[in-house]
């Protein structure tokens, strides 16, 4: 898989478009430039939403009622063109001019980032973790984006009910629709739980075998561990029997509190270093170091399935990542993935010049300040591994955020 362009119009400051390298992408420039909007641009391209707001208002530039983002995405040799229109209230989707639903769109441009804004996965909310388990889980499986929606929908109509129960006189007239709602979260939330722990094994085993904790940051051993709510209460390889089992018993306390108390929305994921909890004893250093190291485990699981790789995108790398570490990083990521980065010293810039396109940004329009030799770019396509074609149902992102 990789991105050849990208285009961006009333996107945010941005002017113009971008011819991509197949390999190492730097943009470089004074702060307030621009620079984070072009890696926003790809991964809004890819993902329709934005890794830095939740609000689409952001998005569009002062005086535009819109913003438009089109991507030109080479994969298994076919060019396919991806077109995203954002209004304050609305997405349009398109594909080589076709307008698309959600799920024909996503997936074709599976895109990574590492960002400061990320860093609530290590130390934030349990729902950010969440959220970081379940983009990787649909970025390999695509089917489970329709578990995480049913889930979703299922739990707010569930707590709807509770809701009016607890404020109603007769709490009990509501259990039979209580319990209703209750067998289809059994069902649901079982998927969910084993596709979580599943891909669990797959990080681990993943940051077993490469270890980038050492190879790349010289630090600790990351490891992570699924924290099921359902932890302690009994055998939890029979999870269906469990859940069911606690929904039950604990009815009564949700009609009472008048929403949902238990299931895998509740759950939690520890990221330790040689067995330490990361959110209460690692540094602010540790804890960039380790986020880093998870993206690279995921774009490694990705690999690993589609024997492809997708697009990553590092924001600020300077700000996070020593010069020693930064070269460490793009020794580890030469020839495996397309990489986009963004850096406001032009020393980084300057520094790898002879093997990545480099791009000054001023006022939102890049410059590109390096010619990439055609035939090796164009043999570098040329080459790239086939990936699987039918992956173009590809994730609903919007949903994993609720």
């Amino acid at each position: 898989m990789l991105l050849t362009g990208i285009e961006a119009f009333g996107f945010r400051n941005l002017e113009g478009s971008v011819q991509c390298s197949p390999g190492l992408n730097i943009f470089y420039g004074d702060n307030a430039q621009g620079k984070t909007n072009w890696l926003e641009a790809i991964y809004l391209a890819g993902n329709t939403k934005s890794f830095r707001t939740k609000q689409q208002r952001d998005l569009i530039a002062f005086g535009c009622d819109r913003a438009l983002v089109r991507a030109t995405v080479l994969r298994s040799s076919i060019v396919k063109e991806l077109q995203i229109q954002v209004s304050e209230s609305s997405r349009q989707l398109y594909i080589n001019a076709k307008r698309e639903t959600l799920r024909a769109y996503l997936g074709n441009l599976d895109v990574f980032v590492f960002s400061p804004q990320e860093i609530g996965i290590i130390r934030g909310e349990p729902g950010e973790r969440r959220r970081f388990l379940d983009r990787g889980i649909v970025a390999i499986l695509p089917s489970y984006l329709d578990s995480i929606s049913r889930y979703n929908h299922v739990i707010k109509q569930k707590n709807k009910l509770l809701q009016l129960a607890r404020d109603s006189e007769t709490p009990e007239m509501s259990r039979p629709q209580v319990e209703a709602w209750n067998e289809e979260l059994v069902e649901l939330g079982a998927v969910i739980h084993n596709a979580r722990t599943g891909y669990v094994e797959k990080l681990n085993r993943v940051l077993d075998e490469n270890d980038h904790g050492r190879k790349v940051f010289a630090a600790e051993r990351i490891t992570v561990r699924y924290r099921s709510q359902l932890e302690g209460k009994g055998d939890l390889s029979q999870y269906t029997s469990l859940f069911r089992e606690r929904l039950s018993l604990r009815l009564p306390a949700e009609l009472a509190a008048g929403h949902s108390l238990i299931g895998p929305h509740r759950d939690d994921l520890e990221v330790l270093a040689d067995g330490r909890e990361l959110a209460r004893f690692g540094s602010a250093g540790q804890q960039k170091s380790a986020l880093f190291i998870l993206d690279l485990a995921q774009v490694s699981i990705y690999n690993s399935v589609y024997e492809e790789s997708p697009v990553l995108l590092i924001d600020d790398i300077d700000a996070e990542l020593d010069r020693g570490r930064i070269e460490a990083v793009f020794s580890e990521l030469e020839g495996r993935v397309q990489t986009f980065v963004s850096t406001s010293r032009r020393g980084v810039a300057e520094r790898y010049r002879d093997r990545a396109c480099i791009f000054l940004v001023e006022l939102g329009k890049s410059i590109n300040e390096t010619v990439i030799g055609t035939s090796a770019a164009q043999s570098e396509l040329t080459d790239e591994p086939n990936g699987d074609p039918s992956r173009s149902d590809g994730a609903d992102e919007a949903n994993l955020a609720n």
